[in-house]
C-alpha cells in the first residue's frame, strides 16, 4: 500500500506522470478495495470539485463520497496533490483541438477554437485556474493542448523568436479572462442569483456608494455603452474584441518581421550580395 505522503520538497521535479506513478489502469497489487480503481476516483474528485470547489476538497470528503475509507483511497494514489493532478488533467481532455492536419493559412481560426475551448474549461471548472499554476501540467490531455497551441502559433508565420510571445499573450490573457468570469458565476451561485441579478445590485450598491467618487464619472461612457445587454453578452463581446486585438496583435507583428526582411534584402542588394553569396567567399 502506498504511503499517504504529505507535501512535496521539491515540486519542480514531482508530478503524478513522473517516477513510475502515472496511472495504467488497475491499481495497485495486493488486497487492494474492490469496486474501485483511478478513474474512478478521479471522476469522483472532479464531481466534488466542481460542486464543493478547491478549498472544501479533501481525501476524506471524496472517501464518504466513494463510500470507501479513506485509506482505501491511498491504494491508488499517494497524495492528495497526485489526486488533483488527476484531476485537472481530466477535465483537460473535454477540449476540443483543432485538426492536426487542417490546411495552412487556417490559424486565425485554430487560434480562435483553442482560446473558446480554453476559457470554457475555466468557467466549467473554476477550481482548474489555480491548480494550472501549481503543478508541472505535463498529463496526456495538458500535453495534447499544449502541441496544438504551439502547432497553431507556429502556423502563423512567426519566427521561433517571437511563438513564445504570441502564446503568452493570447492563452495568459484567456487564463485572465476566465478564471475572472468562472469565479464570478461562482459567486452567482452562491449567491442563489442570476448573473443579470447579481449585476444589477452590485452595480446599484457601486453607484450609490461611489457616485462622487472620479471612478464612476470616467466610467460613465464605458457602461452606457454596454445599453441593455445582458452579462453573458457582456462577456462576450468583450471577449471577442480582446481576442480580435489578439489577432490583429500578431498580424502587425508578421508585417513587421515582413518590413524587416525586405530592409535587410536591400541592404544586402546595395552591398552587391546575392543569396549564397557569403557561401562561396
Amino acid at each position: 500500500m502506498a504511503k499517504a505522503a504529505g507535501g512535496t520538497k521539491n515540486p519542480a521535479r514531482t508530478s503524478v506522470w513522473l517516477q513510475g506513478k502515472a496511472p495504467r489502469g488497475g491499481g495497485r497489487k495486493g488486497d487492494q478495495p474492490s469496486g474501485l480503481d483511478r478513474d474512478r476516483i478521479t471522476e469522483a474528485s472532479v464531481r466534488l470539485l466542481d460542486a464543493e470547489g478547491l478549498a472544501k476538497f479533501s481525501m476524506r470528503r471524496l472517501a464518504a463520497e466513494l463510500n470507501v475509507t479513506a485509506m482505501s483511497v491511498y491504494w491508488y494514489v499517494d497524495t492528495k496533490d497526485d489526486l488533483l493532478e488527476l484531476a485537472l488533467d481530466a477535465v483537460c481532455g473535454e477540449m476540443r483541438l483543432p485538426d492536426a492536419e487542417a490546411p495552412a493559412g487556417s490559424w486565425r481560426e485554430a487560434l480562435r477554437a483553442l482560446a473558446d475551448e480554453y476559457r470554457a474549461l475555466l468557467i466549467r471548472h473554476p477550481w482548474v485556474s489555480p491548480l494550472v499554476g501549481r503543478f508541472l501540467n505535463i498529463g496526456p490531455n495538458w500535453l495534447a493542448f499544449v502541441v496544438a497551441v504551439q502547432r497553431t502559433v507556429r502556423g502563423t508565420g512567426l519566427p521561433p523568436h517571437t511563438q513564445n510571445g504570441a502564446i503568452s499573450a493570447v492563452f495568459q490573457f484567456v487564463y485572465g479572462f476566465g478564471t475572472i468570469e468562472g469565479h464570478y458565476m461562482a459567486r452567482c451561485a452562491e449567491a442563489g442569483m442570476t448573473q443579470d441579478e447579481y449585476y444589477r445590485e452590485a452595480a446599484g450598491t457601486v453607484e450609490d456608494e461611489l457616485a462622487s467618487h472620479g471612478a464612476m464619472e470616467s466610467a460613465k461612457d464605458l457602461l452606457a455603452a454596454r445599453g441593455d445587454a445582458t452579462v453573458e453578452e457582456m462577456w462576450e463581446r468583450d471577449f471577442r474584441v480582446a481576442l480580435d486585438l489578439m489577432i490583429a496583435g500578431i498580424e502587425s507583428l508578421l508585417e513587421q518581421e515582413k518590413r524587416l526582411e525586405q530592409e535587410k534584402r536591400g541592404e544586402r542588394a546595395g552591398r552587391g550580395e546575392t543569396p549564397g553569396a557569403r557561401q562561396e567567399l
